[in-house]
């Protein structure tokens, strides 16, 4: 996954509901990914806005992506959870929202922590939702743990 076509691909076949409502990978690098979302008929709340959910499987994408592109890239057989998270919504979500998560760098951190202990970890990614005119509406936390994986 480390493309946005590859990561949108498998979005397709592993996570239907964020491809059905139009949440799409829009770039990957090794410091940030976004991804876009546009309000449409099926990702709408009864307020004609995009309801929360849609924003948080937008939000998710843009860390956990970032993420598991990073653990590829070094081929570490290692699972990964969200465990909790936070949201804070500033204004109504219409149109096109971006997500953006530039955690790149703590990413690798955790990684070499990771590998250095051998001991799980955790991190808290945030992804800052941003309508077309730039105006923040959301900004999610998610706390990732990770983990080597064990063949017992």
């Amino acid at each position: 996954m480390n493309t946005p076509a590859k990561a949108n691909l498998f979005f397709f076949f592993k996570l239907p509901a964020a491809w059905w409502c139009g949440v799409r990978v829009k770039t990957l690098s090794e410091t940030a990914c976004t991804t876009r979302v546009r309000l449409r008929w099926i990702n709408q709340n009864p307020f004609r806005s995009m309801f929360w959910a849609v924003q948080g499987m937008a939000a998710e994408i843009a860390t956990g992506i970032l993420l598991i592109s990073k653990i590829r890239s070094q081929n570490l057989n290692v699972s990964s959870l969200v465990i909790t998270n936070e949201a804070e919504f500033t204004k109504k979500a219409v149109g096109k929202i971006t997500f953006q998560c530039n955690e790149g760098e703590s990413i690798d951190q955790l990684i070499n922590t990771l590998n250095a202990t051998k001991q799980p970890q955790t991190i808290w990614l945030k992804a800052v939702g941003a309508d077309e005119s730039g105006a923040v509406v959301a900004t999610f936390k998610f706390k990732w743990s990770i983990k080597i994986r064990t063949h017992e």
